[in-house]
């Protein structure tokens, strides 16, 4: 695995960690040399090599993205995941220096939206109140939703409830009474030309978001959203294949306990991956030939079904063969 490879060099000292809720940090980064950090736009994220480790994960910017002093990040406290959110919140301490990449967008705007939809559950709230805060500034008409499993466990509240979009935004939490909780068949019921959803969240929130949004006719084009994990999906039927290199005409053959990228790196070709889940988009790869087995969370149906590109860190091949643009 290369992570190191697809940071850009920024370094950049932690100013402040605060406690959001009991299992909620965030993160305030500036520039270790004083200096302005590089511009972002509502929806990016970084990269952020975790100290002491092989581990780099992304993490949206959730700070109002005319600011360029700074870089705010969230960071939930996961104990079932892969040690990057317990090291972050264990390991890092104010003062000390990291390296992260320059931001990405992955999850933007879309400038042609008469008027969006902004759903959060959870942690998701991160790039979607960047996007509030975005869309605040520029007069712009939405509305906010934001699911949480109770208040004390709603980070950024009262931010929210102090920012000049206050009466835009709507809290649903789980504990509450069944009144307040998000109907979202209700919310999505009325899709109209000019509408754009952004979603962010658990995999089951953004799941059920999607599916009824689909279901009710949203067009594909006016759905955005953003995977933080995902569990890739082990298949009985999983078989090894091959997977040829357009530059050399090299055949590496994909065992069936393999990913793409673990057969590649074994055969000592480098290709850069970060979330390792099919989320990120960091090993996007182009095809040639060959029908992949798509099994990511990052390209939208539609790019999926072009057969193109795929995600070698977690995607298979329904061919014997895969020729890749490599």
């Amino acid at each position: 695995m290369s992570n190191a490879s697809s940071l850009s060099v920024l370094s950049v000292r932690v100013a402040r960690k605060t406690a959001e809720t009991a299992d909620i940090c965030t993160f305030e980064l500036v520039d270790e040399g004083g200096g302005p950090l590089p511009a972002f736009s509502a929806g990016s994220h970084i990269d952020v090599q975790v100290p002491g480790t092989n581990i780099t994960r992304q993490y949206s910017l959730c700070n109002d993205p005319t600011e360029s002093s700074r870089y705010l990040i969230g960071v939930l406290r996961d104990p079932a995941s892969r040690g990057g959110s317990v090291a972050m919140h264990d390991a890092i301490q104010e003062g000390q220096v990291l390296h992260i990449s320059a931001p990405k967008n992955h999850f933007a705007l879309a400038h042609e939206a008469q008027r969006s939809l902004l759903l959060a559950g959870g942690i998701g709230v991160t790039p979607i109140l960047c996007m509030a805060e975005r869309l605040a500034i520029s007069g712009a008409a939405f509305e906010m939703h934001y699911c949480t499993r109770s208040r004390e466990r709603t980070a950024f509240y009262e931010r929210i409830a102090k920012a000049r979009f206050a009466e835009q935004v709507q809290f649903h939490f789980d504990d509450g009474e069944a009144a307040q909780k998000l109907d979202i068949g209700k919310c999505l019921s009325a899709p109209s030309a000019g509408l754009h959803l952004y979603v962010c969240g658990p995999k089951g929130f953004m799941d059920a978001v999607l599916s009824s949004a689909r279901a009710q006719g949203w067009p594909e084009a006016q759905l955005h959203y953003e995977f933080f994990s995902a569990e890739v999906v082990k298949s009985a039927d999983d078989a090894s294949f091959d997977v040829k290199l357009a530059s050399s005409g090299r055949v590496i053959k994909v065992l069936a306990d393999q990913s793409v990228t673990q057969a590649l790196s074994a055969a000592g070709v480098d290709v850069p991956t970060s979330c390792e889940q099919g989320v990120c988009g960091t090993c996007l790869t182009r095809v040639i030939e060959g029908i992949p087995d798509h099994k990511d969370m990052y390209l939208t149906p539609d790019e999926q079904a072009a057969n193109d590109q795929f995600m070698p860190c977690c995607s298979r091949s329904k061919t014997p063969l895969l020729v890749l643009d490599i």
